[in-house]
């Protein structure tokens, strides 16, 4: 059994390598730039700090702070080691493909492309989503709540990991459509499968916003809302790439019609 596994597990560890020594170059690059990425990540934060002066008459301006000795440094590691995973990102994704493509048919390999394309889209689209349009919402409400007593003093660290966690966290949610293809495209799932999946799945994506996003109604629904929008998008794409057998369809809708009849049966006696 270890014999036939093996292949599979250096091809792993081939890939792996590869990824990790992509972000490993990647990151000594992000860090020379991690003055102009540290001033786009704080900038919704200065906005948000800002209103909080133009709100609060009786209450000095917020500002950001560190309480670590060298937080500064350790800040600018955080803030490249986020861009690196970003930048690696179509790397990352052509490492999965190349791991997998053995196992699937030629038309499929050529899938790549998109795949890659798509995953890389998907992810910057939500990263954009989650910075010009939550964090907006998102740090106005929390910071601005209950400033009219207390001055916001934001430490910096904090702030970093709070920003990183919402920009993946958005990022991985707007992959949804690409993996989706995918298992289409492994036949592991179906348009019907999909369907009627659906009403479970809207409960799991508000359990996942409420776990990536900060503790706010607002910012849980405005990644709640997009995701279902992706949820259906994704059904439509899986119809395209492997839609339900009519056989199938078939056999469901008399399941569904034997069950209805049952019930009316059972209300009438």
């Amino acid at each position: 059994m270890f014999d036939e596994l093996r292949p599979h597990l250096i091809e792993l560890r081939k890939r792996l390598g590869i990824s990790v020594g992509t972000l490993i170059v990647m990151f000594f690059v992000m860090f020379y730039f991690h003055e102009p990425l540290l001033e786009w990540m704080v900038e919704p934060l200065n906005v948000a700090l800002i209103e909080v002066g133009k709100k609060s008459l009786h209450a000095a301006d917020g500002m950001v702070t560190t309480s670590q000795v060298g937080g500064a440094f350790f800040v600018a590691l955080k803030v490249a080691f986020f861009a690196a995973i970003l930048g690696s990102l179509p790397i990352i994704l052509a490492q999965i493909w190349m791991f997998v493509a053995p196992g699937l048919y030629a038309n499929e390999k050529k899938m790549i492309i998109p795949f890659i394309a798509g995953g890389t889209i998907m992810f910057a689209v939500g990263v954009l989503f989650a910075y010009y349009v939550v964090t907006p919402f998102g740090f106005d409400f929390l910071i601005t709540f209950g400033s009219f007593k207390f001055t916001p003093l934001i430490n910096i660290e904090d702030y970093v990991g709070f920003f990183t966690k919402i920009m993946f966290g958005f990022g991985i949610a707007f992959e949804l459509p690409v993996f989706a293809y995918f298992l289409a495209l492994l036949g592991m799932v179906d348009d019907r499968q999909m369907k009627d999946f659906f009403k479970y799945a809207v409960v799991i994506i508000f359990i996942v916003a409420a776990l990536l996003t900060p503790p706010d109604v607002l910012t849980q629904f405005l990644m709640a809302g997009p995701l279902v929008i992706l949820y259906g998008l994704s059904i439509l794409i899986v119809k395209m790439v492997n839609p339900a057998s009519p056989l199938e369809d078939e056999e469901n809708d008399d399941e569904e019609t034997e069950e209805k009849s049952l019930v009316v049966n059972n209300k009438s006696e």
